[in-house]
């Protein structure tokens, strides 16, 4: 008997290996306040020769969604049901309804909390932001391993915002784990291959989520990095909305039927500009630029990194981004301080978001496809036959935790620490990974009263909570120039029934009133 249960101790042992052998590891990127045409395989003239890499070695995704906000894709993305049913519809303030608690709830699982007793070393670095001023923090939420700053709005050390948790212990500025002139988009990278070192001493495979602070404001780069760019932005918004709108089309990633949405009157004609003001202006998107030059950079570093420690081949990355191009402080944009110190504050603006959403309408927040069209590169050398193809399937971030389920063969959880889990919102994109459709009856978003659904390739969309409803045909209008609301009333109003139904289920209503609840530390977006 002692044998024969030594023998079946052994044949378990050996299946164990073999099986966390053949499972992918499997990393998810997701970087901050992108827009859809800021890297090189999305038609931007930024260098991003590691995520072009990235690309032509597997998938890009046309027609692939964001919720258009930082907290509620961190949301939406981390447990697969949509961000008001995982109980962040906002940000991370209550509000009093469970919709808009401002922290996940019980109601869901975390990628970690799910991948976990599939036999995965779970690790994350970078910006958590869905509640831990709250209590909920990523080692609370399944990951074995973390570096994590609990929101965002920061890129060096010193900066006011940025405190870090190493595996749940707040660090003090000096700490020796901690390079002593440390960069987020560096520091995050780091630390992600050494847990997947940890990963790997365990014999386990691994999930990591990386959550980039970068392009989001404030701006902050070296300096010999922005210098790279000075001068190659005095060509202005509309000459280089051109040249990425064509470069879009010839790449396949946009249609040529589709017109590039046009300038709105809040951004001024570049050359009406004085050459001071151009100047600024080239200044404010050459940091933009070195920011995500330098995320690029850091991709590299990261792939560079697989590759030394032979895993590359069977790892799953997926790279997104949590919202459009930002467009807060206006057309004008802000520069304040140095942008290579801690206590600077530069935006973008408005003027230069209408750049990054080429070809689309409006920025981050809203719901219209400027706000909510992000990049998604899929690569996976020993899943993903093809390589350097577009999938023009559309498919929203809450597909990335039944995607990883699929790919990890795990199996998404009824209850959790004795409380029921929602079902998972989202489809796997293996099967649009190999070519095939992915089967669903309509996406939905709703953000500060801004709102939209899709169902095949029309789009119903509001502008505000008291806006009225718009419809598009996305096949023949994806920019939203043409409005059909008022030639097709029956799917304009078929589809607001829709909507009315999931914002019902889905904890969209009730709304927070107006003034309610108390606010908690929001931090930065």
């Amino acid at each position: 008997m002692k044998t024969l249960l030594t023998t079946f101790a052994l044949i378990a042992t050996l299946c164990a290996k073999t099986c966390a052998a053949d499972k992918p590891n499997i990393i998810v990127v997701l970087v901050d306040d992108m827009g859809f045409s800021d890297i090189g395989c999305y038609g931007s003239e930024i260098p991003t020769p590691n995520l072009d890499a990235l690309a032509a070695g597997g998938l890009r995704f046309t027609q692939f969604y964001n919720t258009g906000r930082c907290c509620p894709t961190r949301a939406a993305l981390l447990t697969g049901v949509y961000s008001h049913q995982a109980g962040v519809g906002h940000m991370v303030e209550d509000k009093g309804v469970p919709g808009y608690r401002g922290r996940l709830n019980d109601q869901c699982a975390t990628f970690a909390e799910v991948l976990k007793p599939a036999g995965y070393f779970t690790a994350m670095t970078g910006k958590w932001h869905v509640g831990q001023n709250s209590g909920v923090t990523p080692w609370g939420r399944g990951f074995d391993r973390s570096l994590n700053a609990a929101a965002g709005g920061f890129y060096m050390a010193g900066s006011p915002r940025s405190e870090l948790f190493l595996n749940g212990e707040a660090l003090k500025e000096g700490d020796a784990r901690i390079p002593k002139d440390w960069y987020s988009t560096d520091l995050w990278t780091t630390f992600g291959l050494k847990f997947i070192d940890e990963a790997k001493e365990a014999k386990k495979p691994f999930f990591l989520y990386l959550a980039h602070n970068a392009p989001h404001f404030p701006l902050q780069a070296p300096a010999d990095e922005i210098a790279k760019f000075r001068g190659k932005y005095k060509e202005g918004w509309d000459t280089l909305r051109l040249q990425r709108h064509a470069k879009q089309i010839e790449m396949g990633i946009v249609d040529q039927a589709w017109p590039a949405a046009p300038r709105p009157e809040a951004i001024k004609a570049w050359e009406s500009l004085s050459e001071a003001d151009k100047d600024r202006f080239d200044n404010l998107m050459a940091v933009y630029a070195a920011v995500v030059a330098h995320m690029d950079k850091a991709m590299g570093e990261l792939v560079a990194g697989l590759k030394e420690r032979g895993v590359l081949d069977n790892t799953l990355i997926l790279f997104m981004s949590d919202n459009g191009g930002n467009a807060e402080s206006g057309p004008g944009g802000k520069n304040t301080g140095n942008p290579s110190l801690t206590n600077s504050s530069w935006f973008c603006g408005e003027s230069w978001a209408f750049l990054q959403n080429t070809p689309f309408r409006r920025y981050k927040h809203f719901n219209h496809e400027g706000g909510i069209a992000t990049p998604l590169i899929a690569h996976w050398p020993a899943g993903i036959a093809a390589k350097n193809e577009l999938r023009k399937q559309p498919a929203h971030l809450i597909d990335i935790m039944a995607t990883c389920v699929d790919a990890a063969g795990a199996t998404p959880l009824k209850e959790l620490n004795g409380k029921p889990i929602l079902p998972l919102e989202g489809r796997s994109l293996l099967p649009a990974f190999a070519g095939k459709p992915i089967e669903r009856d309509a996406i939905f978003w709703e953000h500060e009263g801004n709102a939209a659904v899709r169902a095949g390739d029309m789009k119903l969309v509001r502008f505000g909570r008291n806006g009225k409803w718009e419809l598009y045909d996305l096949a023949k209008d994806r920019t939203e120039q043409n409005d059909l609301a008022t030639a097709q009333p029956d799917k304009a109003k078929e589809l607001t029934a829709k909507w009315e139904a999931w914002a019902e289920r889905a904890q969209v209503k009730p709304y927070p009133g107006v003034g309610s609840g108390k606010k908690k530390g929001a931090g930065a977006e």
